[in-house]
């Protein structure tokens, strides 16, 4: 079991990490294509289902699919990963994203549990919707078209996969990685379901032109939806950092050897390295070969932790959730 350690105990940044906005710039020549591509097969579409990552349900979804790919046609709000978040919380992230967004169909899903009841939920949901709108020119089509849509590494082509195996019982059709932007453009129909025939669009993840917010820029990229070297995984590894001190999540201790909790990164990654034995060879100015602790490879190591939930569950827009008693907040990430 992990120590208990006191947080007013420790005097905690009270800031976030400052990160060069350039940095978490990434808009490559095939998110523009892809978007202008999910552009126009849009008027082929009968529903849109947006894929986010459920630890960052309020931050850094694109206002792109906001304004032109959902507004017109079924929407449906995937949250995945939900094995890492913060179980308990999920109905009030669904209430929240329905006062202050409007967004009326929020399915919470595992992509890699076939068991996960957000997955049982979905093509039902679909059906229904999309009967129930108004399908314009597609009206008099037995098949339904659904377009699949998020930023890069949310779990699109993962889902796409998932509902391929459970409802037609055989393999996967698309490639999945544990870095952004794999899916490169928009593909040809994908069948996932039989009775009624159901269609889906796989995507390329598209993110916003430029981050206009570092913390926000930070946590997708914590969450992998920037590609990792772009940003520094020290720096990530250091928002990281800052974030579970700032909200008592201590987990971090025990996975990096340390006694208590500390708020420096290069001790922590000090002291990562020396319980793994991550270190480099280098050359000194006189030509004498010392070993150095490897700062890279333990932050990948530190971020992958968080990735995989061994630092625990997380929410990282907790402070973005409204809270109707002060405790209730405080105990939320216990």
């Amino acid at each position: 079991m992990a120590t208990k350690f006191n947080p007013a105990a420790y005097n905690f940044r009270q800031k976030c990490p400052f990160v060069s906005k350039d940095l978490l710039r990434w808009f490559p020549g095939h998110m523009n294509k892809g978007l202008k591509q999910m552009q126009r097969k849009l008027k082929t579409v009968d529903c849109v289902i947006e894929v986010h990552d459920s630890r960052i349900p309020f931050t850094g979804r694109n206002p792109i699919f906001t304004n032109t790919l959902t507004g017109a046609k079924p929407h449906i709000l995937v949250l995945n990963k939900k094995d890492l978040t913060v179980s308990s919380l999920v109905p009030r992230i669904k209430d929240q994203l329905k006062a202050e967004q409007g967004i009326q169909n929020i399915v919470f899903t595992n992509s890699k549990d076939q068991s996960c009841r957000g997955l049982k939920t979905l093509r039902p949901l679909m059906v229904d919707l999309i009967k129930d709108s108004n399908r314009y020119n597609r009206s008099e089509e037995s098949d339904y078209n659904v377009m699949i849509i998020g930023v890069p590494n949310v779990g699109k082509s993962s889902l796409i996969n998932m509902l391929r195996s459970r409802n037609l019982r055989i393999g996967h059709a698309l490639p999945v990685g544990a870095i952004a932007g794999v899916t490169r453009s928009v593909l040809t129909k994908i069948r996932i379901n039989s009775n009624p025939d159901i269609f889906m669009l796989d995507t390329p993840g598209i993110l916003e032109p430029s981050v206009t917010d570092i913390e926000m820029g930070l946590k997708l990229a914590l969450c992998a939806n920037l590609q990792d070297h772009l940003v520094g995984e020290e720096a990530i590894a250091d928002y990281l950092l800052y974030w579970l001190n700032k909200h008592a999540c201590f987990n971090y201790v025990d996975y990096m050897g340390l006694l208590e909790p500390c708020d420096d990164i290069n001790k922590v990654l000090i002291s990562g390295a020396m319980k793994y034995n991550r270190v480099r060879r280098t050359r000194d100015f006189d030509g004498t070969m010392r070993d150095v602790p490897d700062f890279i490879e333990v932050a990948r190591m530190m971020i992958k932790a968080f990735r995989t939930g061994e630092l625990g569950r997380t929410l990282l827009d907790i402070d973005l959730l409204q809270f109707k008693d002060q405790k209730h907040n405080e105990n939320a990430m216990a």
